[in-house]
């Protein structure tokens, strides 16, 4: 039997079995957005698609400059409409034989005058790992608007400007994430060490692009800290230290269920339907326990999508940062990796969970589990980006056991596109 493997630091009880956890992501956030944001990533990316260093380069649905990141529905305030039966049909099919596996829900927002949406098991609810970091972003957003509710200025300046240097918080994750100096030039790329700093910002971004779980652990320390401290934030290391070390247990998960829980209530959510009961890291579980188990549904999950592209995730503003750090701006995966949608802006979080048992005639690897294999998706597509000749969203989170769930959503990815080019052209 091998040994249980932690590509993600959810902590998941195996008994006589294997499993491995990932939560791999892409990096975001619109390539000319590093005078804005100083995330300097970004602007790594931008001198590799100009040609002036070497690395990866852009499709073209990831080229959207940063005033065309932006949301679609603004102003509007509807919720998901009836599924309509003939949609939900189509639906189905895409599925084939394994309709029991899945839970997928589709918003055809072409014509945003008559939206149109269908759902497959919409109310099926698991785990679904790192798309919980969009309750970590929404969660951070709120303290902000909290803290300053009429100063989107001072929002900004407190995301670019807080330097945050990583701590037990942090610890641990083999996910890699890209550290560039503008000064030298120079590019690392390695997992996030205790001592790293970067600014808050870069953190989050860090979170959502390589989803990875080491930012994510400190981004959730940053959001409490913010909610505890409101305009003192930031405080210094001491008193991080002293707080988290001296207040009692009962008080931090009090904070916590206020730091990550309230958002979801407030912003119009289903707390049943969509949560993050703990943090991404171990070191962080320990300091913090978590009130409970952390679960999406499609439903829900496309509700979270709607509610931001219309601006009412905390406020236009914030609805918009978060859907700009979705944006996907390198190398594209899972879902988002299908052929069909390189021409689309795609924005998107996954996150996955497989678990393994010795099986005779089945070689159980990364995404094929046989006790469990979660994948997760959601995203927005506007193709082509920058003409959106259609825009729908998708969430999609499924448990289809023996089968490469990477390869399956990216597939279903593909024939969902077809689908929808063939409903705009009355098909």
């Amino acid at each position: 039997m091998n040994a249980l493997k932690t590509m993600s630091r959810w902590v998941v009880p195996v008994a006589a079995v294997a499993g491995a956890l990932l939560s791999l992501g892409v990096h975001a956030y619109p390539l000319d957005a590093y005078p804005e944001t100083g995330i300097r990533r970004l602007e790594e990316l931008r001198l590799a698609n100009e040609g002036k260093i070497a690395d990866v380069k852009q499709p073209s649905g990831a080229l959207l400059p940063l005033k065309a990141v932006d949301l679609r529905l603004a102003g509007l305030t509807f919720d998901l409409p009836p599924p309509d039966p003939a949609f939900n049909q189509q639906l189905a099919a895409l599925l084939g034989g394994n309709l029991a596996g899945y839970g997928l829900a589709v918003l055809d927002l072409t014509d945003p005058a008559r939206p149109r949406y269908a759902e497959h098991n919409g109310d099926y609810r698991q785990n679904v790992g790192s798309v919980g970091k969009i309750v970590v972003a929404l969660a951070l957003f709120q303290a902000l608007a909290d803290t300053y509710p009429k100063d989107t200025a001072a929002r900004q300046r407190v995301l670019k400007t807080t330097v945050v240097t990583a701590d037990g918080f942090s610890q641990y994750d083999h996910h890699t994430v890209r550290m560039f100096s503008v000064e030298t030039g120079k590019l690392v790329r390695r997992a996030i060490q205790v001592g790293d700093k970067a600014t808050l910002w870069e953190f989050v971004d860090w979170m959502m692009s390589p989803s990875s779980n080491s930012a994510a652990g400190m981004v959730m320390r940053e959001a409490m800290l913010l909610r505890q401290y409101g305009t003192a934030y930031p405080v210094p290391e001491a008193e991080i230290k002293r707080f988290f070390s001296q207040t009692p247990k009962s008080e931090l998960t009090a904070l916590f269920e206020k730091t990550f829980f309230e958002p979801i209530t407030r912003n119009g959510l289903d707390l049943a339907q969509l949560r993050q009961g703990s943090f991404f890291t171990a070191t962080g579980k320990q300091v913090v326990p978590g009130p409970g188990d952390s679960y999406g549904t499609a439903r829900e999950l496309m509700r979270y999508l709607l509610r931001m592209e219309e601006g009412r995730l905390v406020d236009e503003w914030s609805s918009r940062e978060i859907k700009r750090l979705m944006y996907v701006t390198e190398r594209r995966i899972r879902f988002a990796s299908a052929p069909a949608l390189a021409d689309a802006a795609v924005y998107f979080k996954s996150g996955s969970l497989y678990q393994c048992a010795k099986e005779p005639g089945f070689v159980c690897g990364q995404y094929m589990g046989n006790v469990k294999n979660y994948m997760n998706s959601i995203a927005i597509i506007e193709y082509p980006a920058g003409d959106r000749k259609i825009h729908y969203m998708v969430t999609l989170i499924s448990n289809v056991l023996r089968k490469n769930s990477a390869a399956e959503h990216q597939a279903l990815a593909a024939r969902l596109q077809q689908l929808m080019l063939n409903r705009t052209a009355g098909k």
